[in-house]
């Protein structure tokens, strides 16, 4: 166990401070340049992975709540709530970011094209309903999740340090699970179609570069790199999704979480938060050449803008 809570602090650690980097270069972007829509998307997502992966276990949002000398109840709550609500942010703005780029990417004369300009004059709109839907549509499970008691122990399921999953009527549990479910398996759905489309759509483009050009002209234009990291970002999702979902449902209906199990799915469920800043630092020419820029030219704060 010593070594998984020091993975898990690790890639904690290291998903916190990727996204926070990526936070804070979206921030300037939007706040000193034009930023493109995809920004704003970004930006959101860094901090939504921030918030889950600080509240996806008990490894330090627990010690913040102990320093404030609050009840276990409520602790308990406010982590299962805000994790379970970043939880469904980071699905549905992953979902708005695939298909927000399928449309970008689409040709002027196909069926998507003229929702080009809709879809970012509606964007704002877009981002006040998902908040919205999300922060509501997780409110009503508080009631069934709490702290852990020593009173009828085999009645509760432990999921977090000093919380756990109180029983519930067997209609109620098969509706939170069958909405919840349809829910993510219409976005995760959505991925994949718009994920195929974009393949589709690269593939065309590659074909007709090579008929048009030599191989030595190829250059992989911004829209391609940016398509090609979404696509990674999708398919990181999707995989890291159904696993924790096999893990997690796997528990519920057994009734039983043990230790063991509880670290391996904070680690899944931590996997795509983490990587996604990896990926996206390491796909973005404005960061690359930031980052050279800060190493070789800028000496002091003053410059730091000259290098975005």
């Amino acid at each position: 166990m010593s070594s998984l809570r020091i993975v898990l602090n690790f890639q904690t650690g290291l998903g916190v401070l990727a996204n926070i980097f990526l936070l804070f270069f979206y921030i300037f972007i939007i706040l000193g340049h034009r930023p493109k829509t995809t920004d704003m998307i970004s930006c959101q997502l860094a901090f939504i992975h921030i918030v889950l992966i600080i509240t996806g276990g008990d490894i330090w949002l627990w010690d913040i709540f102990e320093s404030l000398n609050v009840e276990n109840d409520f602790k308990c709550k406010a982590t299962f709530y805000i994790s379970r609500v970043m939880r469904g942010l980071s699905i549905c703005i992953t979902c708005l970011l695939s298909v927000f780029q399928a449309v970008t990417i689409s040709p002027s004369n196909s069926f998507l094209a003229k929702f080009k300009y809709k879809l970012k004059k509606y964007m704002i709109f877009a981002f006040l309903f998902i908040w919205s839907f999300n922060l509501s549509f997780i409110s009503h499970q508080l009631l069934y999740f709490g702290a852990f008691t020593n009173v009828s122990e085999t009645k509760q399921m432990k999921v977090m340090k000093f919380c756990s999953l109180f029983p519930m009527n067997f209609n109620i549990w098969a509706l939170i699970l069958t909405v919840t479910t349809s829910r993510d398996v219409f976005l995760v759905g959505v991925m994949l179609i718009t994920s195929a489309y974009m393949v589709i759509i690269l593939f065309r483009h590659q074909k007709q570069c090579k008929h048009l050009h030599s191989h030595s002209h190829l250059r992989a234009s911004p829209e391609k790199r940016a398509t090609q990291t979404i696509l990674l970002l999708v398919v990181c999702f999707v995989v890291t999704y159904w696993v924790d979902f096999i893990i997690s449902s796997s528990a519920v209906l057994l009734w039983m979480y043990n230790p063991i199990i509880l670290s391996v799915q904070k680690f899944v469920m931590n996997v795509y938060p983490t990587i996604t800043p990896l990926i996206q630092i390491s796909s973005d020419n404005r960061i690359i050449s930031m980052l050279k820029c800060l190493r070789t030219k800028c000496h002091g704060n003053f410059l730091f803008w000259s290098c975005l």
